[in-house]
């Protein structure tokens, strides 16, 4: 909009200078009341062409206006956003965090109950290499006292 707002007052300012100069050749053919007429309506068209610049710059003046506040609007929204994400992802690392801790006490938590399992079996494997201890010594034992015996037999027949 800007720009075909200028090439419109460009394309003005070209016409009335080209109207001007046309008027200007034709001068020495003009009556006195014409040329009279000419004076009033050159200095009206200068008017607008200056009016027409004018309104121009102030509408450039307030679309640069506009455009800044647009732009502090939009950086203070950004900033807002910033103070959001920020929030967003202290919060998601805190969680993250929170579940890591999470996890390293379950691990911690398994590898208790692992230990735990493992002095039962191993109370358990003890209790059973024990009995069986007892009852492969009691064997020997009875093997032995049976071997003896023998041996006590044999040397009252010899």
């Amino acid at each position: 909009m800007k720009k075909e707002f200028k090439e419109f007052i460009e394309t003005s300012k070209v016409t009335l200078e080209k109207m001007e100069e046309k008027i200007e050749d034709a001068g020495e053919d003009l009556s006195d009341e014409a040329k009279e007429y000419w004076k009033d309506l050159k200095k009206y068209l200068q008017k607008t062409g200056t009016k027409l610049e004018n309104a121009y710059e102030k509408a450039e003046d307030e679309a640069e206006l506009k455009t800044h506040l647009l732009v502090m609007e939009a950086r203070d929204r950004m900033d807002a956003l910033k103070d959001d994400i920020d929030t967003f992802f202290t919060n998601i690392v805190h969680k993250s965090e929170q579940k890591l801790d999470i996890a390293a006490l379950k691990v911690h938590l398994a590898k208790l109950d692992a230990e735990d399992a493992w002095e039962e079996q191993e109370k358990a494997f003890s209790h059973l290499y024990a009995k069986s201890k007892s009852e492969a010594e009691k064997l020997a034992q009875k093997a032995g006292k049976e071997i003896n015996e023998i041996f006590l037999k044999l040397t009252e027949i010899v």
